[in-house]
């Protein structure tokens, strides 16, 4: 039996994006560019659907509980003629933590430590920053939410998470995923153990 088809969705961009700010889990809303990615991920979704001759209206909903991550699922459900606030949130689906990093630029943490970056390099995937989390134990997470689904589902989430479920799908090895771009206003399609990009 095949595995669901998820369409997941970057949150659009936030000021702290803009300022290259690690977000983690703090909660910060959509700029103005973040909102247009939005609506035109519900646009790029629309266009899918139509192509394939389904309709919105067929597939479960579910956002990160963060407001960047909603926000990003509220316009692109508007966006597809749904009520906006009519879908799931899994806790599960939360941004990958960087602890006490969060809010900092990758030039302070590397001036509070100048090798902290080159170690994280060496091992992305294992590598816990002070207080936060490793994309291993985000994997745990969003393999465990990946693995519940039970039907074609679109997603509202993170850069971190997206790099957790290519790592889960064995996609790419699990180190190579941590480096995958994600981009924001970009629709990803996870489906018979591939990950196909549409902007």
């Amino acid at each position: 039996m095949s595995h669901p088809v998820i369409y997941y969705v970057r949150h659009g961009l936030t000021d702290w994006n803009v300022e290259q700010r690690l977000q983690g889990r703090h909660d910060i809303a959509l700029n103005q560019l973040g909102r247009a990615q939005a609506l035109e991920c519900g646009e790029i979704l629309s266009a899918l659907f139509a192509t394939c001759g389904l309709r919105a209206s067929e597939f479960a909903y579910v956002a990160s509980p963060l407001i960047r991550a909603r926000q990003t699922m509220e316009l692109m459900r508007l966006a597809l003629g749904l009520e906006p606030k009519q879908y799931e949130m899994d806790e599960r689906l939360v941004e990958i933590a960087f602890g006490e990093w969060e809010g900092l630029t990758y030039r302070d943490v590397i001036e509070r430590d100048s090798t902290v970056v080159e170690r994280r390099e060496t091992d992305k995937w294992g590598f816990i920053p002070p207080a936060g989390e490793s994309y291993a134990q985000v994997a745990m997470r969003v393999g465990r939410w990946a693995d519940s689904l039970t039907a074609d589902t679109v997603v509202a989430a993170h850069g971190g998470t997206a790099r957790a479920l290519i790592a889960h799908f064995a996609i790419v090895p699990a180190e190579d995923a941590t480096h995958y771009s994600i981009d924001q206003g970009v629709v990803y399609v996870f489906a018979d153990g591939k990950m196909t990009r549409y902007s």
